[in-house]
């Protein structure tokens, strides 16, 4: 009995260490740009950054829950926030990356939306996330300017 006790708490101890070898984890290009922009600063001021590419750090407060392919990220102000998306299956970010800290580099992208569009994208998140029988078209309005940085590399660390 000893010795099995002992096997399943080096088990678990060798399943702990490569967990935590997981983080910090790269996800796609390198980073290249050294200085960080803040957040707060992109969405204040966003066509003076459109097209730029930029590294921005803060938690990562959501996951695309279907294919990894976004995660929102924090701003260095309260309630802001920031979606860094990629292309489907280029890079997958987990599920495990909530409430996790991000480095993420990519281009600026200011897009204004069409009320159309605006109800597509809000029933295709509604669908991801399981949640498709509490969508309202009708309480969307429209057009809406758009920020989010089209992603190339992150590293996530805790």
């Amino acid at each position: 009995m000893k010795k099995m006790s002992a096997v399943m708490l080096i088990s678990m101890l060798l399943m702990s260490l490569a967990v935590a070898q997981e983080v910090p984890k790269e996800y796609g290009k390198p980073l290249t740009v050294k200085k960080p922009t803040k957040i707060s600063e992109i969405l204040a001021n966003p066509q003076t950054h459109d097209g730029k590419r930029v590294l921005v750090e803060g938690p990562v407060v959501d996951v695309c829950p279907k294919r990894g392919c976004w995660i929102q990220i924090g701003s260095d102000k309260e309630f802001e926030m920031i979606q860094f998306k990629v292309e489907d299956g280029v890079i997958v970010f987990p599920m495990e990356a909530k409430g996790l800290k991000v480095r993420a580099e990519g281009i600026v992208s200011v897009t204004t939306l069409t009320r159309e569009q605006l109800i597509e994208q809000a029933r295709h998140q509604a669908e991801e996330q399981g949640k498709l029988d509490e969508f309202k078209p009708e309480s969307i309005e429209g057009p809406k300017t758009v920020i989010r940085l089209n992603g190339e590399g992150a590293i996530i660390t805790k």
